[in-house]
């Protein structure tokens, strides 16, 4: 299947993209990672001039009235910029919280498990009674943990909207192990012409280009079987690119001044929100068996 997209969708990515390099550039994101769980308020409420939060609401009820594969591409917009906050939990609640379409409130999402930004949130939804706060791996995601079993499923949206972030993660990954492995020289020429990097770069490439197409599919058909693998398929390339890409750097990928390390913690992140591997295995083994 070929995915094209249209003019208005293309206009929607690319300024989505300006905003984020314009407010959320690579100074100002190792600046956050240095000071942690806390939340830039202009920026969010930046967001929620440009319709980030109230993209799906009908433009009767004062949103944009576009769809669900808008809402894939600036969340991935979002993914490659390590954007940090609630951005799934607040974009869900625009329709029913006082604030959150326009960026005004911050919402946290407790269904069980780990909530993300709790303590910044102005809303929570779902129960959030005795969380707990816990050691984030990721220095721009405070985490809290709800005790208790996860009640119902997780909603799709949100596991896809999680798989569209770690698309982007994914396709930043790649593009920094490319620009690493055509700057940095040892023996004489480039990293990137050694077989063993060649492949590696290859490989991030071919698990983001077959991430997209299925979390673009999805975005399309909304069927949960097809939002199950996109998410799958998304967290491994998420997860397996951005090791890769820090393999290429080496040892400098892990320092503070490098931005390879937050990709890869990151990505741990939000492998942990609900639609996680397990969920999305059993999903998929229901449909099959059906």
């Amino acid at each position: 299947m070929r995915f094209r997209l249209t003019r208005d969708q293309e206009a929607l990515r690319a300024g989505m993209r300006e905003l984020l390099g314009r407010r959320f550039d690579g100074a100002v994101l190792r600046a956050a990672a240095g000071a942690p769980g806390r939340l830039d308020r202009g920026l969010w409420r930046e967001l929620g001039a440009a319709g980030f939060f109230a993209l799906r609401l009908p433009e009767a009820d004062g949103g944009v009235g576009l769809g669900l594969a808008e809402a894939v591409l600036v969340f991935e917009e979002a993914g490659r910029a390590l954007l940090p906050g609630p951005l799934v939990a607040t974009h869900l609640a625009a329709a029913d919280v006082p604030g959150a379409a326009t960026g005004e409130a911050v919402v946290a999402r407790a269904d069980g498990g780990l909530v993300e930004w709790l303590a910044e949130a102005d809303e929570v939804t779902g129960d959030a009674s005795g969380a707990v706060p816990v050691r984030s791996v990721d220095p721009l995601t405070p985490l809290h943990r709800v005790p208790g079993p996860v009640s119902g499923p997780p909603d799709p949206v949100a596991v896809l909207l999680t798989a569209a972030e770690q698309l982007g993660t994914a396709t930043r990954a790649c593009e920094l192990a490319v620009q690493h492995a055509r700057t940095r020289v040892q023996f004489g020429q480039p990293i990137g012409a050694f077989q063993a990097v060649k492949h590696l770069c290859a490989d991030m490439l071919v698990r983001a280009e077959t991430a997209r197409a299925a979390v673009y599919a999805a975005a399309v058909t909304s069927a949960p079987a097809d939002i199950a693998a996109a998410r799958l398929l998304a967290d491994e390339a998420a997860v397996r690119g951005a090791r890769d890409c820090l393999q290429v750097h080496g040892g400098m990928g892990f320092t503070w001044e490098s931005e390879v390390h937050l990709h890869l913690k990151r990505t741990w992140v939000r492998a942990q929100r609900g639609g996680a591997n397990t969920e999305s295995e059993e999903m998929l083994a229901a449909e099959l068996l059906s």
